[in-house]
């Protein structure tokens, strides 16, 4: 046999040398030259090692360091650190280099943990044992050792290290199971087959004496695209990819084509790229504006100081008399130098410690998440998880929705419901055969489901093989197949499995009855049907047929169709999953024919699948319908109402799927994706295929739905009208890669044209690899909308990755989604309160933090700036040096912290059972614009009071009883003291959910500030040179004045926040009763629960 192997394949080699594709490259299996009388030169592919992480031991530092100060925050307190190190600055440099090296050093240490856990994964893969045969012998190596044309053994339920052609297997036929559910999601069983010259080599002796060559075609990432080999034309079903786990098969022999990084797995991996929310860019935008008002502050004051000193008194007064060295230096240089002075004293400006609380924020609002009960699920005993803490803001801002429909969308449960047999309706656990002259219509029905399939027999008993006694479990590739044949079961018509190639069932009257099974015409996306040609006992040939209505309804009889179509389209409206049965009787010469076409069709080494799909439809013509069956394809719990309430969230969504159109149509509809009034517009193959060119007709179609959804519709009418957009991973492809000497090459935008328009789009047949690059189009389009991915397997990693935010599902598919995935829920019904309810407050939270941050700090650093006026521009500090460190740590960081964390301004239970709410919030609105300069100026008018308050107040020439002055010290102290209850109280202001936490950290730093003040100034401090602030605050406070002068400051200073609230509070109560007016009119009953407000000074009302 071997030699027979041989000599065929060298045959066939030869002839190939001549017509070798550009693009392909040639594997020796077992790596074994095929002629000994040729040289044997080794080629060099890629190893088997898999590499998922992003740092290595030696890039980590420059790498991480570079990637941290591209934030303009890091890089500018850098500089700022490099200023105060150079240069005599009023300020030390470690108020800046402390902070900074903080955050750098905890964000370094949380990447680097996060990627030695990437690492550790990588090894597990690429350490793993596997057994390569050489000399005819077992030998054991690790997985990243192997080598193209390698032949491996896999055993059963290993999971295959590389891309394989399957060569043999234990089974007498060449036949394997395999599990793809980490690669396309589904977890059905799939039947692969070896080569036809290789199935007896089932030893490692025998397969170690195979000497063959394989052309293939080089690496490329479609899951779904057949694989030409020079002496056989080969698809996917000989093609084991790696990831899949072999099933039900004690053990395979397979040569590896294709490794490491260069597998179809691999491709389709997406690495991981740094996330950076909108709330961050939102953040950097504002650095730069704070940055420019420093700029122009440190540039004024420079100016200024030099025109105060252009007269020589106030330039050199003579109790300040300049130095020689002074004298001697260069003007330009002094400037350069006074700018840089300026800049470290308003450096304030720019708050370093808002990155750690925000850092801190983030780290411990997301316990909040893993904390949540309502996402704790009894079948896996989990909740949810977060991986990334980056993100939580991001949950409140996403505008699309991409999602896997397997696993994710559906239990991937299906379920026989009911069926239609001669426009008459079945449902129930039996029902009773109406005897008609000559074969039974029920029965003939029933022996269609039992025959026309690809289940494979798995039984319990495996000692005698299958039996009608034995407990049977069906495998398949299609999850309907099976609901059909147990749906046949539970009628009394049994499929027990396939026996010498006869397929046997068993009737109701417990008979055995066997059917030759000659030919299987396979289910392709284009003629939407299957078929089986079998020969039953008595010799009559049959072909059973079943598929789409619209595939079948065209080749049956005319008058057949009218009463099963009204029940497919009622099945439909319910969301059922529809399949039409048909059959027809074909006559021995008809079938000699039939037989010799199909047999030419499929050793066809050239377009080989055109001739069989040209050959299977003529066979299926002029068939007889007998019915059709409804399948309920199980959907999540409350996945539909979860699609709704996004809907209404004003949340777009996209299921992105590997699995069938017709499938994918069905889910959408029961999820109300799709409603039963939406015009659903196609971009499947079999729409493109009807031209000869298909790019032609692409554009076409392309052109004809942009008219349709522009142009034929009025404005008036088009709202009423929904539209859905269905397209194919083909198609895409077309799209995408449309030649570049096209006049079509506007493909992309016109396609996205037509998606915006669309309500719902569904893309069915998609590889992983296209599943990002449909996220990243839209990730691109004008505006950056943000984009969520949602998934449970391996094949859903690189949209998740791709994406703003990845959500993994919790599924049946492994953990590869869940584990790649900024945030893990059990249930798809979890990501409505995820976004609704956690992602609306996180963001509100963490923009408010925001926007008080720059806030406070302007309030902080305004006074200053004035003060500089009244010094002789010379750089005095208007604060204590203690109060400058103590500022952002310790007297205002702790109130915001507490309300970033626990800040309900609306009732959870509110904000998930209105989605609307969660329009109010998109758009980061609260980080426009609008309220940017709100808080700006609310920042200005507070800092001005602040410091003309207390100069007004230091007009007076004592405020002491025993006539003493106050001094410089004094002045700013009574403005920093109106600035830190001034702030604080603002906080107070916005709380709208108060917790015992909240009034111990807003009450508390208000105390602790007055403790620390008198504490600061109550000692000789001896490692201090000046004891400037000694009794300051104390004697400050023996004042009446002083008291009243603060108190009457922070009023000011509140004034607009408190007007602005009682107005928007007058307001509400008049839209209130406005309501109730109207509801009270139409005499309808209500209850009120209270109201809601967004934080004062958000603008949003």
């Amino acid at each position: 046999l071997n030699c027979m192997v041989l000599s065929f394949l060298l045959q066939r080699l030869n002839c190939a040398g001549e017509e070798k594709r550009v693009g392909t490259r040639t594997v020796f299996v077992g790596n074994h030259p095929v002629s000994e009388t040729e040289a044997y030169i080794a080629q060099r592919f890629c190893d088997n090692r898999i590499v998922s992480s992003k740092y290595t031991l030696w890039n980590f530092l420059p790498k991480n360091l570079f990637e941290q100060f591209r934030r303009i925050a890091n890089f500018y307190f850098l500089i700022i650190f490099l200023v105060q190190v150079t240069v005599d600055t009023p300020t030390s440099p470690v108020t800046s280099g402390l902070p900074l090296f903080f955050v750098i050093t905890v964000t370094a240490i949380k990447q680097g943990y996060e990627d030695w856990l990437r690492h550790r994964a990588d090894n597990e893969v690429n350490k793993s044992t596997v057994y390569i045969i050489e000399n005819a012998k077992r030998v054991r190596k690790e997985s990243e050792k192997i080598k193209v044309g390698d032949v491996v053994e896999v055993q059963a339920d290993e999971t295959f290290p590389c891309d394989l052609i399957l060569l043999s297997s234990c089974t007498g036929d060449g036949t394997c199971y395999v599990t793809t559910a980490s690669l396309d999601g589904e977890s059905n069983c799939k039947t692969h087959y070896a080569v036809r010259d290789t199935i007896a080599l089932c030893t490692a002796e025998s397969i170690d004496t195979l000497r063959a060559a394989i052309e293939c075609e080089q690496p490329q990432p479609d899951l779904y695209n057949c694989v030409h080999f020079s002496f056989r034309s080969l698809g996917p079903e000989n093609l084991l990819l790696k990831g899949a786990t072999l099933k039900n098969t004690k053990k395979i022999y397979g040569v590896a084509v294709y490794t490491g990084m260069e597998t179809k797995m691999a491709l389709n991996y997406q690495g991981k790229s740094q996330k950076r929310s909108a709330v961050e860019k939102s953040i950097n935008a504002f650095l730069i504006v704070y940055l420019f008002i420093l700029l122009t502050k440190a540039a004024v004051c420079t100016t200024l100081k030099y025109v105060w000193q252009s007269t020589p008194y106030n330039d050199e007064p003579w109790y300040n008399q300049k130095t020689q060295k002074e004298r001697e230096t260069l003007k330009v240089l002094k400037m350069f130098t006074d700018f840089l002075s300026f800049m470290v004293l308003f450096n304030f400006i720019i708050p370093v410690s808002m990155y750690v609380t925000v850092e801190m924020q983030k780290f411990l609002g997301s316990f909040f998440i893993s904390w949540d009960k309502d996402f704790y699920d009894e079948e896996i005993n989990e909740g949810a998880l977060v991986n990334t803490s980056d993100l939580n803001e991001e949950l409140g801002q996403v505008d699309y929705i991409f999602t896997d429909k397997t696993g994710t969308l559906t239990e991937n449960s299906m379920e026989f419901i009911e069926c239609c047999i001669d426009g008459h309706k079945y449902k129930g656990a039996s029902f009773e055969i109406i005897q008609v002259p000559g074969v039974s219509r029920q029965e003939l029905f029933l022996r269609a489901l039992c025959l026309c399939h690809t289940v494979e027999i798995k039984t319990n008993d495996a000692v005698d093989g299958p039996t009608e006694s034995a407990e049977l479990t069906y495998m398949s590739s299609s999850p309907d197949e099976i609901a059909l044949v147990k749906g046949a079961k539970k009628y009394g018509f049994t499929f027990v499995g396939i026996r010498n190639g006869h397929m046997r069932v068993e009737n109701q009257r417990k008979e055995i009855e066997e059917y030759e099974l000659l030919h299987t015409l396979n289910f392709d996306s284009v003629r939407r049907r299957m078929s089986v040609i079998v020969k039953t006992q008595a010799g009559d040939i049959l072909l059973f047929c079943k598929g789409a209505d619209s595939a079948v309804f065209p080749r049956v009889q005319n008058h057949e169709i009218e009463l099963t179509k009204a029940h497919v389209e009622r099945n439909a409206m319910d969301g059922y999953r529809t399949l039409c049965v048909a059959f027809k009787e074909i006559a021995p010469d008809d079938y000699e024919r039939i037989n010799r076409q199909l047999i030419e069709a499929k050793m066809a080494l050239q377009d080989r699948e055109e001739k069989m799909e040209k050959v299977f439809d003529d066979i299926e013509t002029n068939m007889n319908l007998i019915g059709a069956t409804a399948v309920e394809d199980k959907l999540q719990d409350q996945a539909a109402e979860t699609i709704e309430a996004l809907h209404a969230a004003g949340l777009k969504v996209w299921v992105l799927t590997g699995d069938k159109m017709e499938t994918a149509k069905s889910t959408c509809y029961a999820c109300r994706l799709f409603q039963t009034s939406t015009e659903l517009l196609e971009l499947t193959t079999k729409t493109i295929e009807e031209s000869e060119r298909k790019e032609d007709r692409l554009h076409e179609l392309l052109i004809e739905y942009r008219k349709k959804l522009l142009h034929d519709f009025p404005k008036s009418t088009r709202k009423h009208q929904e539209y859905g957009l269905i397209i194919d991973g083909s198609t895409l492809s077309l799209i995408l890669n449309s030649s570049q000497d096209s006049s079509s090459n506007n493909y992309k935008s016109i396609f996205l044209q037509i998606c915006m328009k669309c309500t719902a789009v569904l893309c069915c047949r998609m590889a992983p690899l296209q599943k990002a690059q449909i996220v990243r189009m839209v990730k691109n389009l004008k505006g950056s909308p943000i984009t969520l991915s949602i998934g449970d397997g391996a094949n859903d990693v690189s949209m998740i990755l791709e994406s703003h935010v990845g959500i993994g599902i919790k599924g049946k598919e492994g953990r590869q989604a869940a584990r790649n995935s900024d945030y893990a829920v059990p249930k798809f019904k979890h990501l409505k309160k995820l976004l609704l309810a956690h992602g609306h407050l996180y963001y509100v939270r963490i923009a408010h933090l925001v926007q008080y941050f720059f806030y406070k700090n302007l309030c902080f650093i305004l006074p200053q700036f004035l003060y500089q006026f009244f010094c002789g521009f010379s750089q005095q500090p208007l604060y204590d040096a203690a109060y400058l460190t103590m500022y952002n740590i310790c007297f205002t960081s702790l109130p915001i912290l507490a309300y970033s964390l626990l800040e309900q301004h609306i009732n959870i239970d509110t904000l998930t059972s209105d989605p609307r709410l969660y329009m109010k919030i998109s758009g980061n609105a609260m980080l426009q614009l609008g309220p940017f300069l709100y808080w700006t100026f609310l920042a200005a008018f507070e800092g001005t009071v602040f410091f003309f308050g207390t100069y007004f107040l230091f007009q007076t020439s004592s405020l002491e009883e025993n006539a003493k002055v106050y001094g410089n010290w004094t002045f700013g102290t009574i403005v920093f003291t109106v600035l830190v209850f001034t702030v604080t109280l603002k906080l107070a202001l916005d709380t709208r959910f108060w917790t015992w936490i909240n009034h111990f950290v807003i009450w508390g730093s208000l105390a602790f500030y007055v403790f620390f003040s008198f504490f600061w100034g109550g000692i000789i401090w001896p490692f201090l040179k000046q004891q400037r602030m000694y009794f300051v605050f104390a004697q400050m406070l023996s004042s009446v004045s002083t008291w009243l002068a603060i108190v009457l400051l922070i009023f000011i200073s509140l004034f607009p926040e408190i007007l602005l609230i009682v107005l928007k509070n007058v307001r509400r109560r008049i839209s209130l009763a406005k309501a109730l007016a109207s509801l009270l009119k139409r005499g309808k009953k209500f209850f009120y629960t209270g109201s809601a407000s967004y934080p004062t000074g958000s603008l949003m009302g």
